[in-house]
């Protein structure tokens, strides 16, 4: 876990700053959050490659070159960690309420992105909203809304 932190530090700069060419560690969490949720079926399929793009690029205003970047590095950075408590830590630190309850609509929305929703999926969100800071009952409210929104039966 050490090296995946020094990792993501020396990749971010200490202060979560990089260059033009780098993202910040507030988007590089997400992203990984979200590719991490995408991935815990077995599967990182076209819809769930898609909804995380739509997601990444509304939320963050980036471009397509920059959010498939984004997602290729979060990927990497997913791959190298064993644990996502320091990603979840950076979006404590860094998000308000607001928008920490937006985020986890945004992982209910990769969860159900091929239409099913898997139980490590579940296990993901239950863990992630307790890290975040996010109650149950929003977390629910937020996945109601996420299954709204796409049309599926509760």
């Amino acid at each position: 876990m050490l090296g995946s932190l020094k990792l993501f530090f020396d990749k971010f700069g200490a202060d979560g700053a990089g260059d033009a060419a780098k993202f910040d560690g507030v988007a590089e969490a997400v992203a990984t959050l979200l590719v991490k949720a995408a991935s815990l079926d077995g599967e990182f399929g076209a819809d769930e490659r898609r909804t995380i793009e739509a997601l990444l690029s509304r939320r963050f205003a980036l471009s397509e070159s920059q959010v498939r970047r984004l997602i290729e590095d979060a990927h990497a950075e997913m791959e190298q960690s064993v644990d996502f408590y320091s990603y979840t830590r950076v979006i404590r630190d860094e998000f308000d309420h607001d928008k920490r309850v937006e985020l986890m609509e945004m992982l209910w929305e990769v969860g159900y992105a091929d239409g099913v929703l898997h139980d490590h999926e579940a296990s993901l969100m239950r863990r992630v909203t307790g890290l975040i800071y996010v109650s149950d009952q929003e977390s629910g409210a937020a996945r109601k809304r996420v299954m709204q929104k796409l049309g599926l039966a509760e």
